[in-house]
């Protein structure tokens, strides 16, 4: 029984400690302070150096007991705990406390981060990507008027006098991961719409796509008719080409707009279908039609040219076209793109 109450006691001295520690970022949450003040707050209570990083700015803050800024390089965190917004981590805070945590150190964490999550939302920069589908939806709606889509923008923290440029994405990673790269040091939003990712953003540098992305990037200044140039040039994307502008589609946008059911029924893209089992010969053909070059096309497959040679002379057979030839090619090369609109 002394054990038990001994254990009883520490409980209860702790649990008491776990609620003056929420009571008092309580009160700093309703005196709105800023991040500097919140760390300062909190080396104080802890005892120790304490730090806040957003990961929008790189800038960390670290405020030691005594209320000043440390530029001494950081020891060891002892604890950390993730600042989190619309379920998308920001950044973080820790307590360099020499020794081993104290054993309020995980509250106190908690709800620093809470805090710190609370103070970049209100006064940024929170840099959160991900963004509420709604609002993009409103964004790129060719249904939307002007007003709702430039409180819209304006909402997601884009500027009234910048073109926001639509990027439409079709990948296996993390849609806020793929933003962030494409344009990390300017406001980038994402959210998923349907069955396709939506990036909005001023600016963007479209080498940075991370491998296994397929993205289709508009062109337009008016985002909803940039969202649905960024859809069509999502639906000419390869894995030899897995990001398409749509300015440089030029004529070859035209395919998208043709029937379905008149795409089917043409001779040569039913043709395409007879061949599209077997993966080599799709990928001798897609090879030959984008470089249009024998020999560069058994470079980039790793044959030797006589090898693709006997291959196109093959498929040609199937097709029931003639390679060699301009005309051929161009057949060819329609009726592969075509055949991939149908499949997109």
């Amino acid at each position: 029984m002394e054990a038990l109450a001994e254990r009883l006691s520490q409980l209860d001295s702790h649990v008491h400690g776990a609620i003056r520690v929420i009571a008092f970022y309580d009160t700093l949450m309703r005196r709105r302070v800023d991040l500097p003040a919140l760390a300062r707050a909190s080396a104080g209570l802890a005892e120790c150096v304490a730090g806040i990083r957003l990961h929008g700015t790189g800038r960390a803050i670290r405020i030691s007991p005594d209320g000043r800024q440390v530029s001494i390089p950081p020891s060891p965190a002892s604890t950390t705990a993730p600042i989190t917004l619309d379920e998308e981590e920001i950044g973080e805070v820790w307590l360099e406390r020499p020794g081993p945590p104290g054993p309020l150190d995980d509250v106190l964490l908690d709800r620093l981060a809470i805090a710190a999550a609370a103070v970049a939302e209100r006064y940024g920069p929170a840099r959160t990507t991900m963004a509420d589908p709604a609002l993009v939806e409103l964004v790129i709606s060719p249904d939307s008027d002007e007003a709702a889509r430039s409180r819209a923008l304006r909402l997601l923290g884009f500027a009234a006098d910048l073109p926001v440029r639509v990027v439409a994405v079709d990948a296996q990673v993390p849609l806020d991961q793929v933003a962030g790269l494409l344009c990390p040091a300017r406001t980038v939003k994402a959210a998923p719409i349907a069955d396709v990712g939506v990036i909005l953003a001023t600016t963007m540098d479209p080498t940075r796509f991370p491998a296994g992305v397929h993205a289709g990037i508009g062109a337009a200044k008016s985002p909803d008719r940039s969202w649905q140039e960024a859809r069509i040039a999502l639906r000419f994307t390869t894995p030899r080409q897995p990001v398409v502008h749509y300015d440089g589609l030029g004529a070859l946008a035209l395919l998208a707009q043709v029937p379905r059911d008149a795409a089917r029924e043409n001779a040569d893209v039913a043709a395409i279908a007879l061949i599209a089992g077997n993966p080599d010969d799709l990928e001798t053909l897609d090879t030959y039609c984008t470089t249009g070059s024998l020999r560069r096309a058994a470079e980039l497959l790793h044959l030797h040219h006589s090898s693709v040679a006997r291959r196109l002379e093959q498929i040609g057979k199937t097709l029931g076209i003639d390679l060699t030839e301009p005309t051929g090619l161009l057949r060819a090369r329609l009726a592969l793109t075509t055949w991939r609109l149908l499949n997109a």
